[in-house]
């Protein structure tokens, strides 16, 4: 498998991970897949379970208040996918 075959299953595999923590924690349901943090009636509780669902399942750091900003699950989860890629690279920088 290829550099890029690898990064692209790593980023598939988060974006379902995501999607998935999404869906279960603002109880998202399917005939809405469009609608934004707070549309789906998102508090900063549900941002604090979200974001620390995503830093222990996937390792990547991301910023409570990107939900403030209202994303909707696909915009959200492009900033994972780069979080998660950032800390991929700065760990193969700095292997421990």
């Amino acid at each position: 498998m290829t550099d890029i075959d690898q990064d692209g299953a790593r980023q598939s595999a988060v974006e379902k991970r995501v999607e998935a923590i999404w869906r279960e924690v603002l109880h998202m349901p399917q005939d809405r897949p469009d609608a934004t943090f707070f549309e789906l009636q998102g508090q900063s509780i549900s941002a604090v379970r979200i974001i620390t669902r995503i830093e222990d399942e996937l390792g990547a750091v991301v910023d409570v208040g990107l939900l403030f900003e209202d994303p909707d699950l696909a915009t959200f989860t492009a900033a994972v996918v780069a979080a998660v890629g950032q800390t991929a690279d700065a760990q193969a920088a700095n292997p421990a």
